[in-house]
């Protein structure tokens, strides 16, 4: 799927700009506005208002999502409203049964509700941060791979240094990012901890909020780096990770799933939206490549087929691209979950674990965040 005016991140609303009714997609509409909540800048809008693309009710151009008679006695008026640039909107569900115990494989308890995000972060949100804070890319939040390799998330910079700009080719915006490192994730967690704020990257946008990095590159310096204590956007920890995925969301058990389609078996490997109503579908390579080049990675829950998402209702936390977590294994790794599009049913299990290099960035490697309470 791909909604018109996201194929390039710096996509602007500009005052009472009419986009038109956006048709229903297939997944994750959850307040009825025929938006998909991926996009969704106003949470709960009535169902069947007529909506623009960022899920504004049309005429809203004070931008506070109401549709009020002020919005409308600045329409008539002609007012054309400044420029708001395109806001990362993060679509979570809620974690709940707080103090659950942890599955057999020593993972999964958590003694907080948190939220955690519905969808791995797309290369639309990933470029749109990336136009936020890296006109000039001190710590290179932007890998060239993510353009120039055969299994990139197309997002492409322009210019030169202290100007760059970047886009998403048409089709990518919806897919989950990759040639992302840890360092990466912890960035653009903080970026969203400290509101999306625009600017260089220093301790105001990137540097500090939920993790303390202050210029940390290297994998000694990155593997040094942890949560910080009044942290709210995160890279999940790996229990926060383990319970989204394969807890029964059955109060404080430790009930688990092998898989996080709320099977214990394998779900059936195979193109979106998938048609097994028993085990789930999931993208991991089976036979062949799904959906194989040039894409590879599917859209972010375009398996809407039950079950597909997990118990908590996160979607492709079993396949597309491997996710990064807080956890560290030895001294050079971070422990990432999930199974990959290049990977086979075996990396989907709730007892499989891999880990990568901090400063790394992989094609098969992307990430979710999670919102955690604030003491």
């Amino acid at each position: 799927m791909q909604v018109s005016g996201f194929t390039v991140a710096i996509a602007c609303v500009i005052g009472v700009a009419v986009l038109g009714v956006v048709t229903p997609v297939r997944a994750a509409d959850r307040d009825g506005d025929l938006v998909h909540d991926l996009h969704d800048v106003c949470d709960n809008t009535p169902a069947g208002t007529a909506v623009d693309t960022e899920g504004r009710p049309l005429g809203d151009v004070d931008l506070d999502c109401d549709y009020d008679l002020d919005d409308i006695a600045l329409s008539r008026s002609a007012f054309t409203g400044p420029l708001v640039p395109y806001a990362v909107v993060i679509d979570t569900v809620t974690v709940g049964n707080p103090g659950n115990a942890n599955d057999t494989t020593g993972f999964g308890s958590v003694a907080y509700t948190y939220n955690m995000g519905r969808f791995e972060v797309t290369a639309g949100q990933y470029a749109a941060f990336l136009n936020a804070v890296a006109a000039t890319d001190t710590y290179a939040l932007y890998d060239a791979y993510m353009w120039t390799s055969d299994r990139a998330c197309k997002i492409q910079r322009t210019g030169s240094t202290g100007s760059y700009t970047y886009s998403v080719a048409g089709d990518w915006a919806d897919r989950p990012v990759n040639f992302v490192s840890w360092g990466d994730a912890a960035r653009f967690a903080n970026w969203l901890h400290n509101g999306q704020p625009t600017g260089a990257q220093d301790l105001t946008t990137t540097e500090d909020g939920s993790y303390y990095l202050n210029g940390a590159m290297s994998g000694t310096e990155l593997q040094a780096v942890s949560r910080e204590g009044d942290a709210t956007w995160v890279i999940p920890s790996e229990d926060e990770w383990y319970k989204a995925a394969y807890h029964y969301n059955d109060g404080v058990t430790g009930n688990y799933w092998d898989y996080p389609t709320k099977t214990n078996t394998s779900p059936t490997l195979e193109a979106p939206p998938g048609t097994d109503l028993v085990q789930g579908s999931v993208n991991a390579r089976g036979g062949g490549w799904l959906p194989g080049g040039p894409y590879y990675r599917t859209e972010v829950g375009a398996y809407d087929a039950k079950p597909s998402d997990s118990p908590y209702g996160t979607f492709d936390q079993a396949g597309n691209v491997y996710e990064w977590s807080e956890a560290i294994e030895d001294i050079y790794y971070r422990v990432n979950r999930g199974g990959t599009f290049d990977s086979g049913d075996r990396t989907l299990r709730a007892d499989q674990r891999n880990w990568y290099y901090a400063q790394g960035a992989y094609d098969f490697t992307g990430f979710r965040v999670a919102k955690v309470p604030s003491p």
